[in-house]
């Protein structure tokens, strides 16, 4: 596939919010400024291009847009800017009065490739403080069917416009004006429910105390609720500061997430752009009865819509990708938002772990306790459960089950780290009776033979769990799960007598990649001692292995989870994209290139360890991603669909057939597979 790397074979398309600088009432200034600005976007790659408010005037001239003179020159700017633009790429969508049947508007004319496919009228004029704009224009409010006279054409007039391209699905266009999303009933609400996908504001707003973020509150409320992306552009410097002042701030949204800011308060000219996800956008609106109950609730607007279609003919070019993707999509870059995240995740945790054991009435809690993350992590949730719930941490029985491959750093671990926390530690040696079970089977291990195949390693880990169910039976206590979400996706459990099964998996609604972050968070903000942060720290710097297979008698190396799996970065990020999203498989590669092909580029999350930054190439991550497809939709849906409860923790989606996943414990990939081969270089 020649164009793997093009933005728009992947459902996106590249947005900007434009902040020329105005010159008040200077038309011809203005319409070269929209021009440059255009012709810029055009070799940047950008697909559509949002103007403020009243751009080819200037906004705050006030009487003067009553002028016929002024009237007539504002037309004549719309068909300059038109005729000037026909021959580059990007939808416009620029601020002009216009008059129609003796009323003047303000108004959004969207342009593309000289063609003015439409005129959208503002729907709420504010008249009060400052403003007075019911002195000047007329509402588009109720306007539907209507078209109205630029030059010698006759163009779709009123509020109930959307603009649609033929060649490329999704790109679909609603376009609001300032006030309209001040209003509790914004008219992107309804362009939404429509079909739009994009929904733009041309905005003046003068600058205030505050306005900013009350402006960014409203455009990231928005496109949550709406399930949309939000461009916003307000007037900047060389509007008329007789009365009020301007700051010129330009945002995009997707679903709630800030892609982009211009800077504010700047005396020159900026265009920010950013890539949106058309696809994802999509999906949400599939996965959400809300959205789609709301199209009914408001009288399906679709049908009060006109539906203005364009051919937009995208240059399928390798473009680069102007949107943020972090390479941890299950955790913050943002050190308070990282921190907020951990908080949250491991007090869900908490909560849901005290619950259940009052639920219960559990005398104990029983774990078993390798030394490795999951467990840890499951174990410092069991202590922080019982301070909470104002018990002895003596009554979590934690048991160390050393194997034939359990090495002596990893007990050792696990010993410090129980005697640490002050739980009440033992040690069963699970070799004799796996080797009893072995020879009963007529394993070759047992005649002395170096087999080491799965049912070696799962005679130890049914083993395990055989003994904390027996244990928690004997000693009135609940078994409490340490498999995480990331095991869950891949099917890396034993099912049933094994890791699979608990009475209560606390981990499970928690990726690989995320309880590592909250083991740093608990060592950050001190929830526990000394003596347990430098156990903790020391474990989160060891190799993830299951321990089940003897290290390699040439190289001494261990068992690497990893190394047979994949890097759990690469899976988080797959599994997120998958379960979340719904995103194709060369899609979700896409984004996996642009987020992990480059050590240096992007963010990487403060706390994470230099040591452990690496990248992939593109044929490592569709090596893995294959092999993720595959255990994913085809191997390991059975045990999910038997799994134990547990609580939900991210919004990225949890793997339980009672939550967030339903699927057939018998399917296959092979839609999946072929996807990926096909479209992946």
């Amino acid at each position: 596939m020649t164009d793997f790397h093009s933005i728009h074979r992947h459902q996106m398309v590249r947005v900007a919010a434009a902040t020329p600088l105005a010159t008040v009432g200077d038309i011809t200034a203005n319409i070269d400024a929209t021009v440059v600005m255009a012709k810029d976007a055009d070799a940047r790659g950008i697909d559509l291009v949002v103007f403020p408010e009243l751009n080819l005037t200037s906004y705050a001239i006030d009487d003067l847009h009553l002028q016929s003179a002024q009237q007539r020159a504002s037309e004549a700017a719309v068909l300059a800017v038109a005729e000037q633009t026909a021959a580059l790429a990007p939808m416009l969508l620029v601020g002009a009065a216009l008059v129609r049947n003796g009323r003047l508007y303000n108004n959004a004319v969207v342009i593309h490739r000289g063609r003015i496919l439409g005129v959208v009228p503002k729907s709420f004029l504010p008249n009060y403080r400052e403003y007075y704009e019911k002195r000047w224009f007329a509402p588009g409010l109720g306007l539907r069917d209507l078209t109205m006279r630029i030059g010698d054409a006759d163009v779709p007039f009123g509020p109930d416009l959307i603009f649609a391209a033929d060649d490329m699905p999704g790109f679909v266009v609603h376009a609001e004006i300032c006030e309209d999303y001040w209003a509790p009933t914004p008219p992107s609400t309804a362009g939404a429910l429509a079909g739009a996908t994009i929904c733009c504001n041309l905005s003046a707003s003068n600058i205030i105390i505050g306005k900013g973020r009350e402006r960014m509150l409203l455009a990231e409320a928005q496109s949550a609720r709406a399930s949309c992306a939000y461009i916003y552009s307000a007037a900047g410097p060389g509007e008329s500061t007789t009365d009020l002042a301007w700051d010129g701030q330009g945002l995009i949204y997707e679903l709630g997430d800030l892609l982009i800011e211009s800077r504010r308060f700047v005396q020159e000219p900026e265009l920010v752009a950013a890539d949106i996800d058309l696809e994802r956008i999509v999906q949400e609106r599939l996965r959400n009865g809300t959205f789609n109950d709301s199209a009914i609730a408001a009288g399906h607007p679709e049908a009060r819509f006109r539906r203005i279609g364009f051919t937009h003919r995208p240059a399928l070019a390798d473009t680069g990708l102007e949107r943020p993707v972090r390479r941890f999509p299950f955790v913050p870059n943002d050190p308070g938002r990282r921190d907020e995240d951990c908080y949250e995740a491991f007090n869900i945790q908490v909560e849901a772990l005290a619950k259940r054991l009052s639920a219960t009435r559990s005398k104990t809690l029983v774990i078993g306790v390798s030394g490795g993350l999951d467990s840890t992590h499951a174990l410092i949730v069991a202590a922080k459960a019982m301070d909470r719930l104002g018990r002895p941490r003596s009554d979590i029985l934690g048991f160390t089950m050393p194997g034939f491959a359990t090495g002596d750093a990893t007990k050792g671990n696990a010993w410090a780290l129980m005697r640490a926390l002050g739980c009440t530690a033992d040690e069963i040696d699970i070799r004799p009776a796996a080797r009893q079970m072995l020879a009963d089977m007529d394993h070759p291990f047992a005649k002395g033979e170096a087999v080491y195949d799965v049912t070696f390693e799962n005679v130890q880990a049914g083993l395990r769990t055989d003994y904390l169910f027996r244990l928690a039976n004997q000693r009135g206590g609940i078994v409490l799960g340490t498999g995480d979400l990331s095991e869950l996706a891949l099917g890396w459990c034993t099912y049933g007598v094994g890791d699979q099964m608990s009475h209560y998996a606390v981990n499970s609604g928690v990726p690989k990649t995320l309880i590592q972050f909250l083991i740093r968070w608990c060592i950050r903000t001190g929830q526990y001692n000394e003596a347990t942060n430098e156990v903790l720290s020391t474990i989160l710097s060891q190799e993830i292995s299951p321990e089940l297979v003897p290290a390699d008698a040439d190289t001494g190396a261990m068992q690497s989870t990893e190394s047979m799996v994949g890097p759990y970065a690469l899976n988080d990020f797959f599994a997120h994209y998958v379960v979340r999203y719904g995103l194709a498989p060369s899609k979700i590669a896409f984004l996996a290139w642009h987020a992990w092909r480059d050590v240096e580029a992007g963010q990487w999350p403060e706390d994470f360890p230099a040591d452990a930054r690496v990248a992939y190439d593109l044929p490592t991550i569709k090596h893995w991603l294959e092999r993720f497809v595959v255990r994913f939709f085809q191997l390991s849906q059975f045990k999910r669909s038997a799994i134990p409860n547990g609580p939900k923790v991210s919004g990225g989606g949890a793997l339980s057939p009672r939550g967030d996943w339903r699927a057939p414990s018998d399917g296959t990939a092979a839609v999946w597979l072929d996807e990926l081969r096909r479209n992946v270089p």
